[in-house]
């Protein structure tokens, strides 16, 4: 936190931190936009990564340090130089985890190398799950915007090592090729992740509503999704369902 009064002090990513604890670059210190002197709530050192910091195109410079350098290393000479240029659009490393940001055309192949190469062996699929990053703080929602995130846990029981896979479709072409012949487990995931978020998973043997019925309109876990609720009265009060709160308008 800055004690000059305010003045920008530099975030982690080495840009400005914004005055009075404002974003920069993606970052906010503090807890409630407190400058100078005046908080006394202990979070003044707090560092946040903004909402849009997940969907924000910046990438982590190598080396990477530990394992992650091998296994990158390791993927790139099973798949090819060129092939890995053209499928990972980017790499996070955050928080002792590694995200490789894939662009949907290569999955499978990517997928495939992982699973089945011995340098590599990450066997287990241990989750899927999708992300909606329509009010993220990120850039602009456009139709352009990949909003829809497909994110993917890859566990190696050999290596005994996790990375995360994570793949960004725009809810107007909202298609990512099926891993269910590479990986059995992402069977049920990816009907769950179709069934909350509307992600068409292609070569899916059953893509159909695994929580919702079948008819059901609409995806639950999208942000523009309505909110729904009842009238409910409280001692002689009555309050109004979420949709037509003044603060979720």
């Amino acid at each position: 936190m800055s004690n000059d009064g305010g003045a920008p002090t530099p975030g982690p990513d080495g840009g400005q931190q914004g005055i009075g604890g404002g974003p920069a670059g993606g970052f906010r210190r503090g807890a409630f936009g407190v400058s100078g002197s005046g908080d006394t709530s202990g979070f003044g050192g707090l560092v946040r990564v903004e909402p849009g910091g997940a969907v924000a195109l910046h990438s982590t410079e190598r080396p990477y340090g530990g394992w992650f350098d091998e296994v990158t290393d390791a993927l790139v000479e099973a798949v090819g130089q060129a092939t890995y240029a053209a499928a990972v659009q980017r790499v996070l490393v955050d928080r002792g985890e590694i995200t490789y940001f894939v662009h949907r055309e290569h999955l499978l192949t990517l997928a495939q190398a992982l699973r089945d190469d011995e340098a590599l062996r990450f066997e287990l699929l241990s989750s899927l799950s999708g992300v909606d990053y329509l009010d993220s703080g990120g850039p602009e929602v456009t139709p352009g915007r990949p909003r829809l995130h497909v994110v993917y846990h890859l566990t190696s029981m050999t290596y005994r090592r996790r990375i995360r896979l994570e793949v960004a479709v725009t809810a107007e072409d909202p298609h990512v090729p099926s891993l269910t012949g590479i990986y059995p487990t992402a069977d049920w995931q990816e009907r769950e992740t179709y069934d909350m978020f509307g992600v068409v998973f292609d070569g899916h043997p059953s893509l159909t509503r695994i929580l919702m019925p079948d008819d059901w309109d609409g995806f639950p876990q999208r942000k523009d999704y309505p909110l729904g609720g009842v009238p409910v009265e409280y001692h002689d009060a009555t309050i109004p369902p979420p949709d037509t709160r003044r603060a979720y308008r």
